[in-house]
């Protein structure tokens, strides 16, 4: 895994400033701790840094160019299917200096331009100067599991893997995106293709950009198809899953290496440590994150699973002065990212790293086979769509006033969110259940000055825009579709690169191999839930492997216990922080709205812990990017 950033000047007699390309670079040092490279000429510069897994000699070095140095290549990830494609290519004539990925994308660019994307089955962020098209190519993988961000300006045009490399552009403004923070707020991400800075956006999963005589053009090359369904029987349909969960774990085990694998003791971790132990030649190094607090703590499950396949286990126990390393994650991150996991996430990281290079985890299991709750509650609600807008009306309302009374736990609070949007449509109640902030919150909190900026902004189409863009016929797909394009992506594939990548450790998620990925969007809704039973046919294809314990527990996840932090060690900082006069002078939002949320959270009269961690997000990422 690397970090890859450049920058081309709009004047081609204008040369490039390399030494702020190296100050790009050097931003990035932590995603390529190895090596660096750069490529500059005239007004074109590349750089790159890397974290070698595959052909750890200097022969792998980047940027990396075909025979003529016509095609320059920058390359963020692992193409598992190289081998296949470098020898085809070798039958058509074409010569490698190395034995890597990414002089395989070269070659395989001059055969087919960007067509090229569509053959290759890893995850990826590139950039391709063609000197001879005089045209610059930017690229990502197909779920969005490596990330790139991009500034066009009026003299430029620079992009890089963080935020915080492009920044180094002196011609990038830190100036907050009013309408990201609008969706920041509604959904603790700010969406691609969105930033928290005027003017940089990201490049969407599955997008390609050209930029080719001053003009920008962005292209979708794949999408899932939900409607074409398999009618196979449900006998062949588990070998076929058994047979692409095999494949897609043992093509993410190739590297030059030491390989481990996250362990939480859920389904999807689980199967996939499963699947590796039978490839591995020795015990599977595996590594699993808990808290003090029994009740959001998995370990006892993770080592079930490690004792079962006999694995090389390490265990880290998050404490709530976990939170001393915000202001590092707030630097990593960007911009504003509210999702709390990030903190256990960093740590696992930082464990892991300490054994091994890469490791392998679950991401991907519900979004592609129906893992979340939410999926059965809004499959439970469908029937009440026909009873009279009033009476769900009522019952919302009453609902509402029941959330009065403090809820105990993330199941009753998760419970209470979904009745209350029971008086809405299908498609807008899920946008109220994946929001931090709803509209009615958003009034009562934004001031007035900053609601009359960003009243226009309907924060809430961007899912909505989703499901009419989605080809699926039954609801479970449709929202499994959307899911796959915002929550997937800009929450928790994000989390997982920055968090890892500041850790120097590459993951590798094989339940987003993209043929097991459409594989799984062909299958009948009913061998994904039934009734409440979620996973239906994952949980079958691993029935010989995995014990009955791990088969059938309820979804926990990571569930950190910010809640209880924000009422002891969290309570002080989160006071001085988000009521400062530095605070408050920002003008988003109403002094008293702010100190009542602290003040009903403190006091246990409501649990606000999601909307508190939000706010201080947003506070911390302003003192370390805008207030400079």
């Amino acid at each position: 895994m690397c970090g890859i950033c450049g920058t081309i000047n709009r004047d081609p007699d204008a040369p490039v400033d390399e030494g702020m390309l190296h100050r790009m670079a050097k931003a990035l040092a932590h995603r390529g701790p190895d090596s660096e490279g750069f490529f500059a000429n005239g007004h074109v510069g590349l750089a790159h840094r890397r974290l070698a897994i595959i052909d750890l000699s200097s022969d792998g070095a980047q940027p990396m160019s075909n025979e003529d140095g016509s095609i320059w290549i920058v390359f963020n990830g692992e193409i598992y299917n190289f081998y296949e494609l470098r020898e085809a290519l070798v039958r058509k004539g074409h010569n490698f200096r190395s034995r890597t990925d990414t002089e395989v994308i070269v070659h395989l660019y001059e055969e087919l331009g960007p067509e090229a994307l569509r053959a290759l089955r890893g995850m990826f962020a590139l950039a391709i100067w063609d000197a001879n098209q005089q045209q610059l190519l930017l690229a990502r993988d197909r779920l969005g599991k490596k990330p790139l961000f991009y500034f066009a300006g009026s003299s430029s045009f620079a992009f890089a893997s963080e935020l915080q490399s492009l920044l180094e552009d002196t011609a990038v403004p830190r100036v907050p995106d009013l309408e990201a923070i609008r969706y920041y707020l509604t959904y603790r991400y700010v969406p691609s293709p969105y930033s928290a800075f005027q003017g940089i956006r990201k490049l969407p999963p599955a997008h390609y950009l050209l930029l080719k005589e001053g003009q920008l053009r962005t292209h979708r090359y794949w999408a899932l198809r939900y409607a074409e369904k398999s009618d196979e029987p449900e006998e062949v349909l588990v070998d076929r899953l058994r047979g692409s969960l095999e494949e897609a774990v043992r093509l993410r085990m190739i590297g030059d290496v030491p390989i481990g694998a996250f362990l939480s003791g859920g389904l999807d971790s689980s199967a996939v440590v499963a699947l590796m132990s039978r490839w591995s030649g020795r015990p599977v190094k595996t590594f699993s994150i808990g808290f003090e607090e029994d009740s959001f703590s998995e370990l006892p499950y993770a080592r079930s699973v490690a004792r079962r396949f006999g694995t090389d286990h390490h265990e880290y126990v998050v404490k709530p002065d976990a939170v001393g390393i915000l202001p590092l994650l707030v630097r990593h991150f960007g911009e504003p990212f509210a999702d709390s996991t990030a903190v256990p996430q960093y740590y696992l990281s930082q464990l892991a790293r300490e054994h091994v290079t890469v490791v392998l985890a679950g991401d991907g299991g519900d979004e592609a086979f129906g893992g979340y709750d939410r999926y059965v509650a809004g499959l439970a609600a469908r029937p009440t769509d026909r009873i009279p807008i009033t009476l769900r009306n009522g019952l919302a309302g009453m609902t509402r006033r029941l959330s009065k009374v403090p809820l105990s736990t993330p199941l009753l609070q998760r419970t209470g969110r979904m009745l209350r949007a029971l008086s809405d449509d299908p498609q807008r109640r899920y946008v109220r259940w994946m929001s931090h902030f709803d509209m009615q919150q958003q009034a009562a909190l934004f001031s007035s000055a900053f609601l009359k900026q960003v009243r226009d902004i309907d924060p809430e189409r961007l899912v909505l825009d989703r499901y009419q863009e989605t080809d699926a016929a039954h609801p479970l797909d449709a929202t499994l579709d959307v899911d796959v394009n915002t929550y997937l992506p800009d929450d928790l594939l994000v989390k997982v690169d920055i968090t890892s990548m500041a850790n120097s450790l590459e993951v590798r998620a094989p339940l987003l191999d993209h043929p097991l990925m459409e594989f799984a969007a062909a299958l009948p809704p009913s061998f994904k839930i039934q009734g409440v039973d979620k996973k239906y046919l994952l949980k079958r294809a691993m029935v010989d492997l995995l014990p009955a314990e791990i088969l059938n527990r309820s979804k926990q996840g990571f569930i950190v216990p910010i809640d209880r932090w924000f009422r002891h060690d969290l309570q002080e900082m989160a006071y001085d922080t988000l009521l400062s006069s530095r605070s408050l002078r920002r003008g988003y939002f109403r002094p008293e709205a702010v100190k009542r949320l602290l003040d009903e959270h403190a006091g246990g009269a409501h649990d606000r812990h999601r909307q508190l961690w939000s706010l201080l997000m947003l506070e911390l990422w302003h003192r370390c990017f805008i207030d400079q």
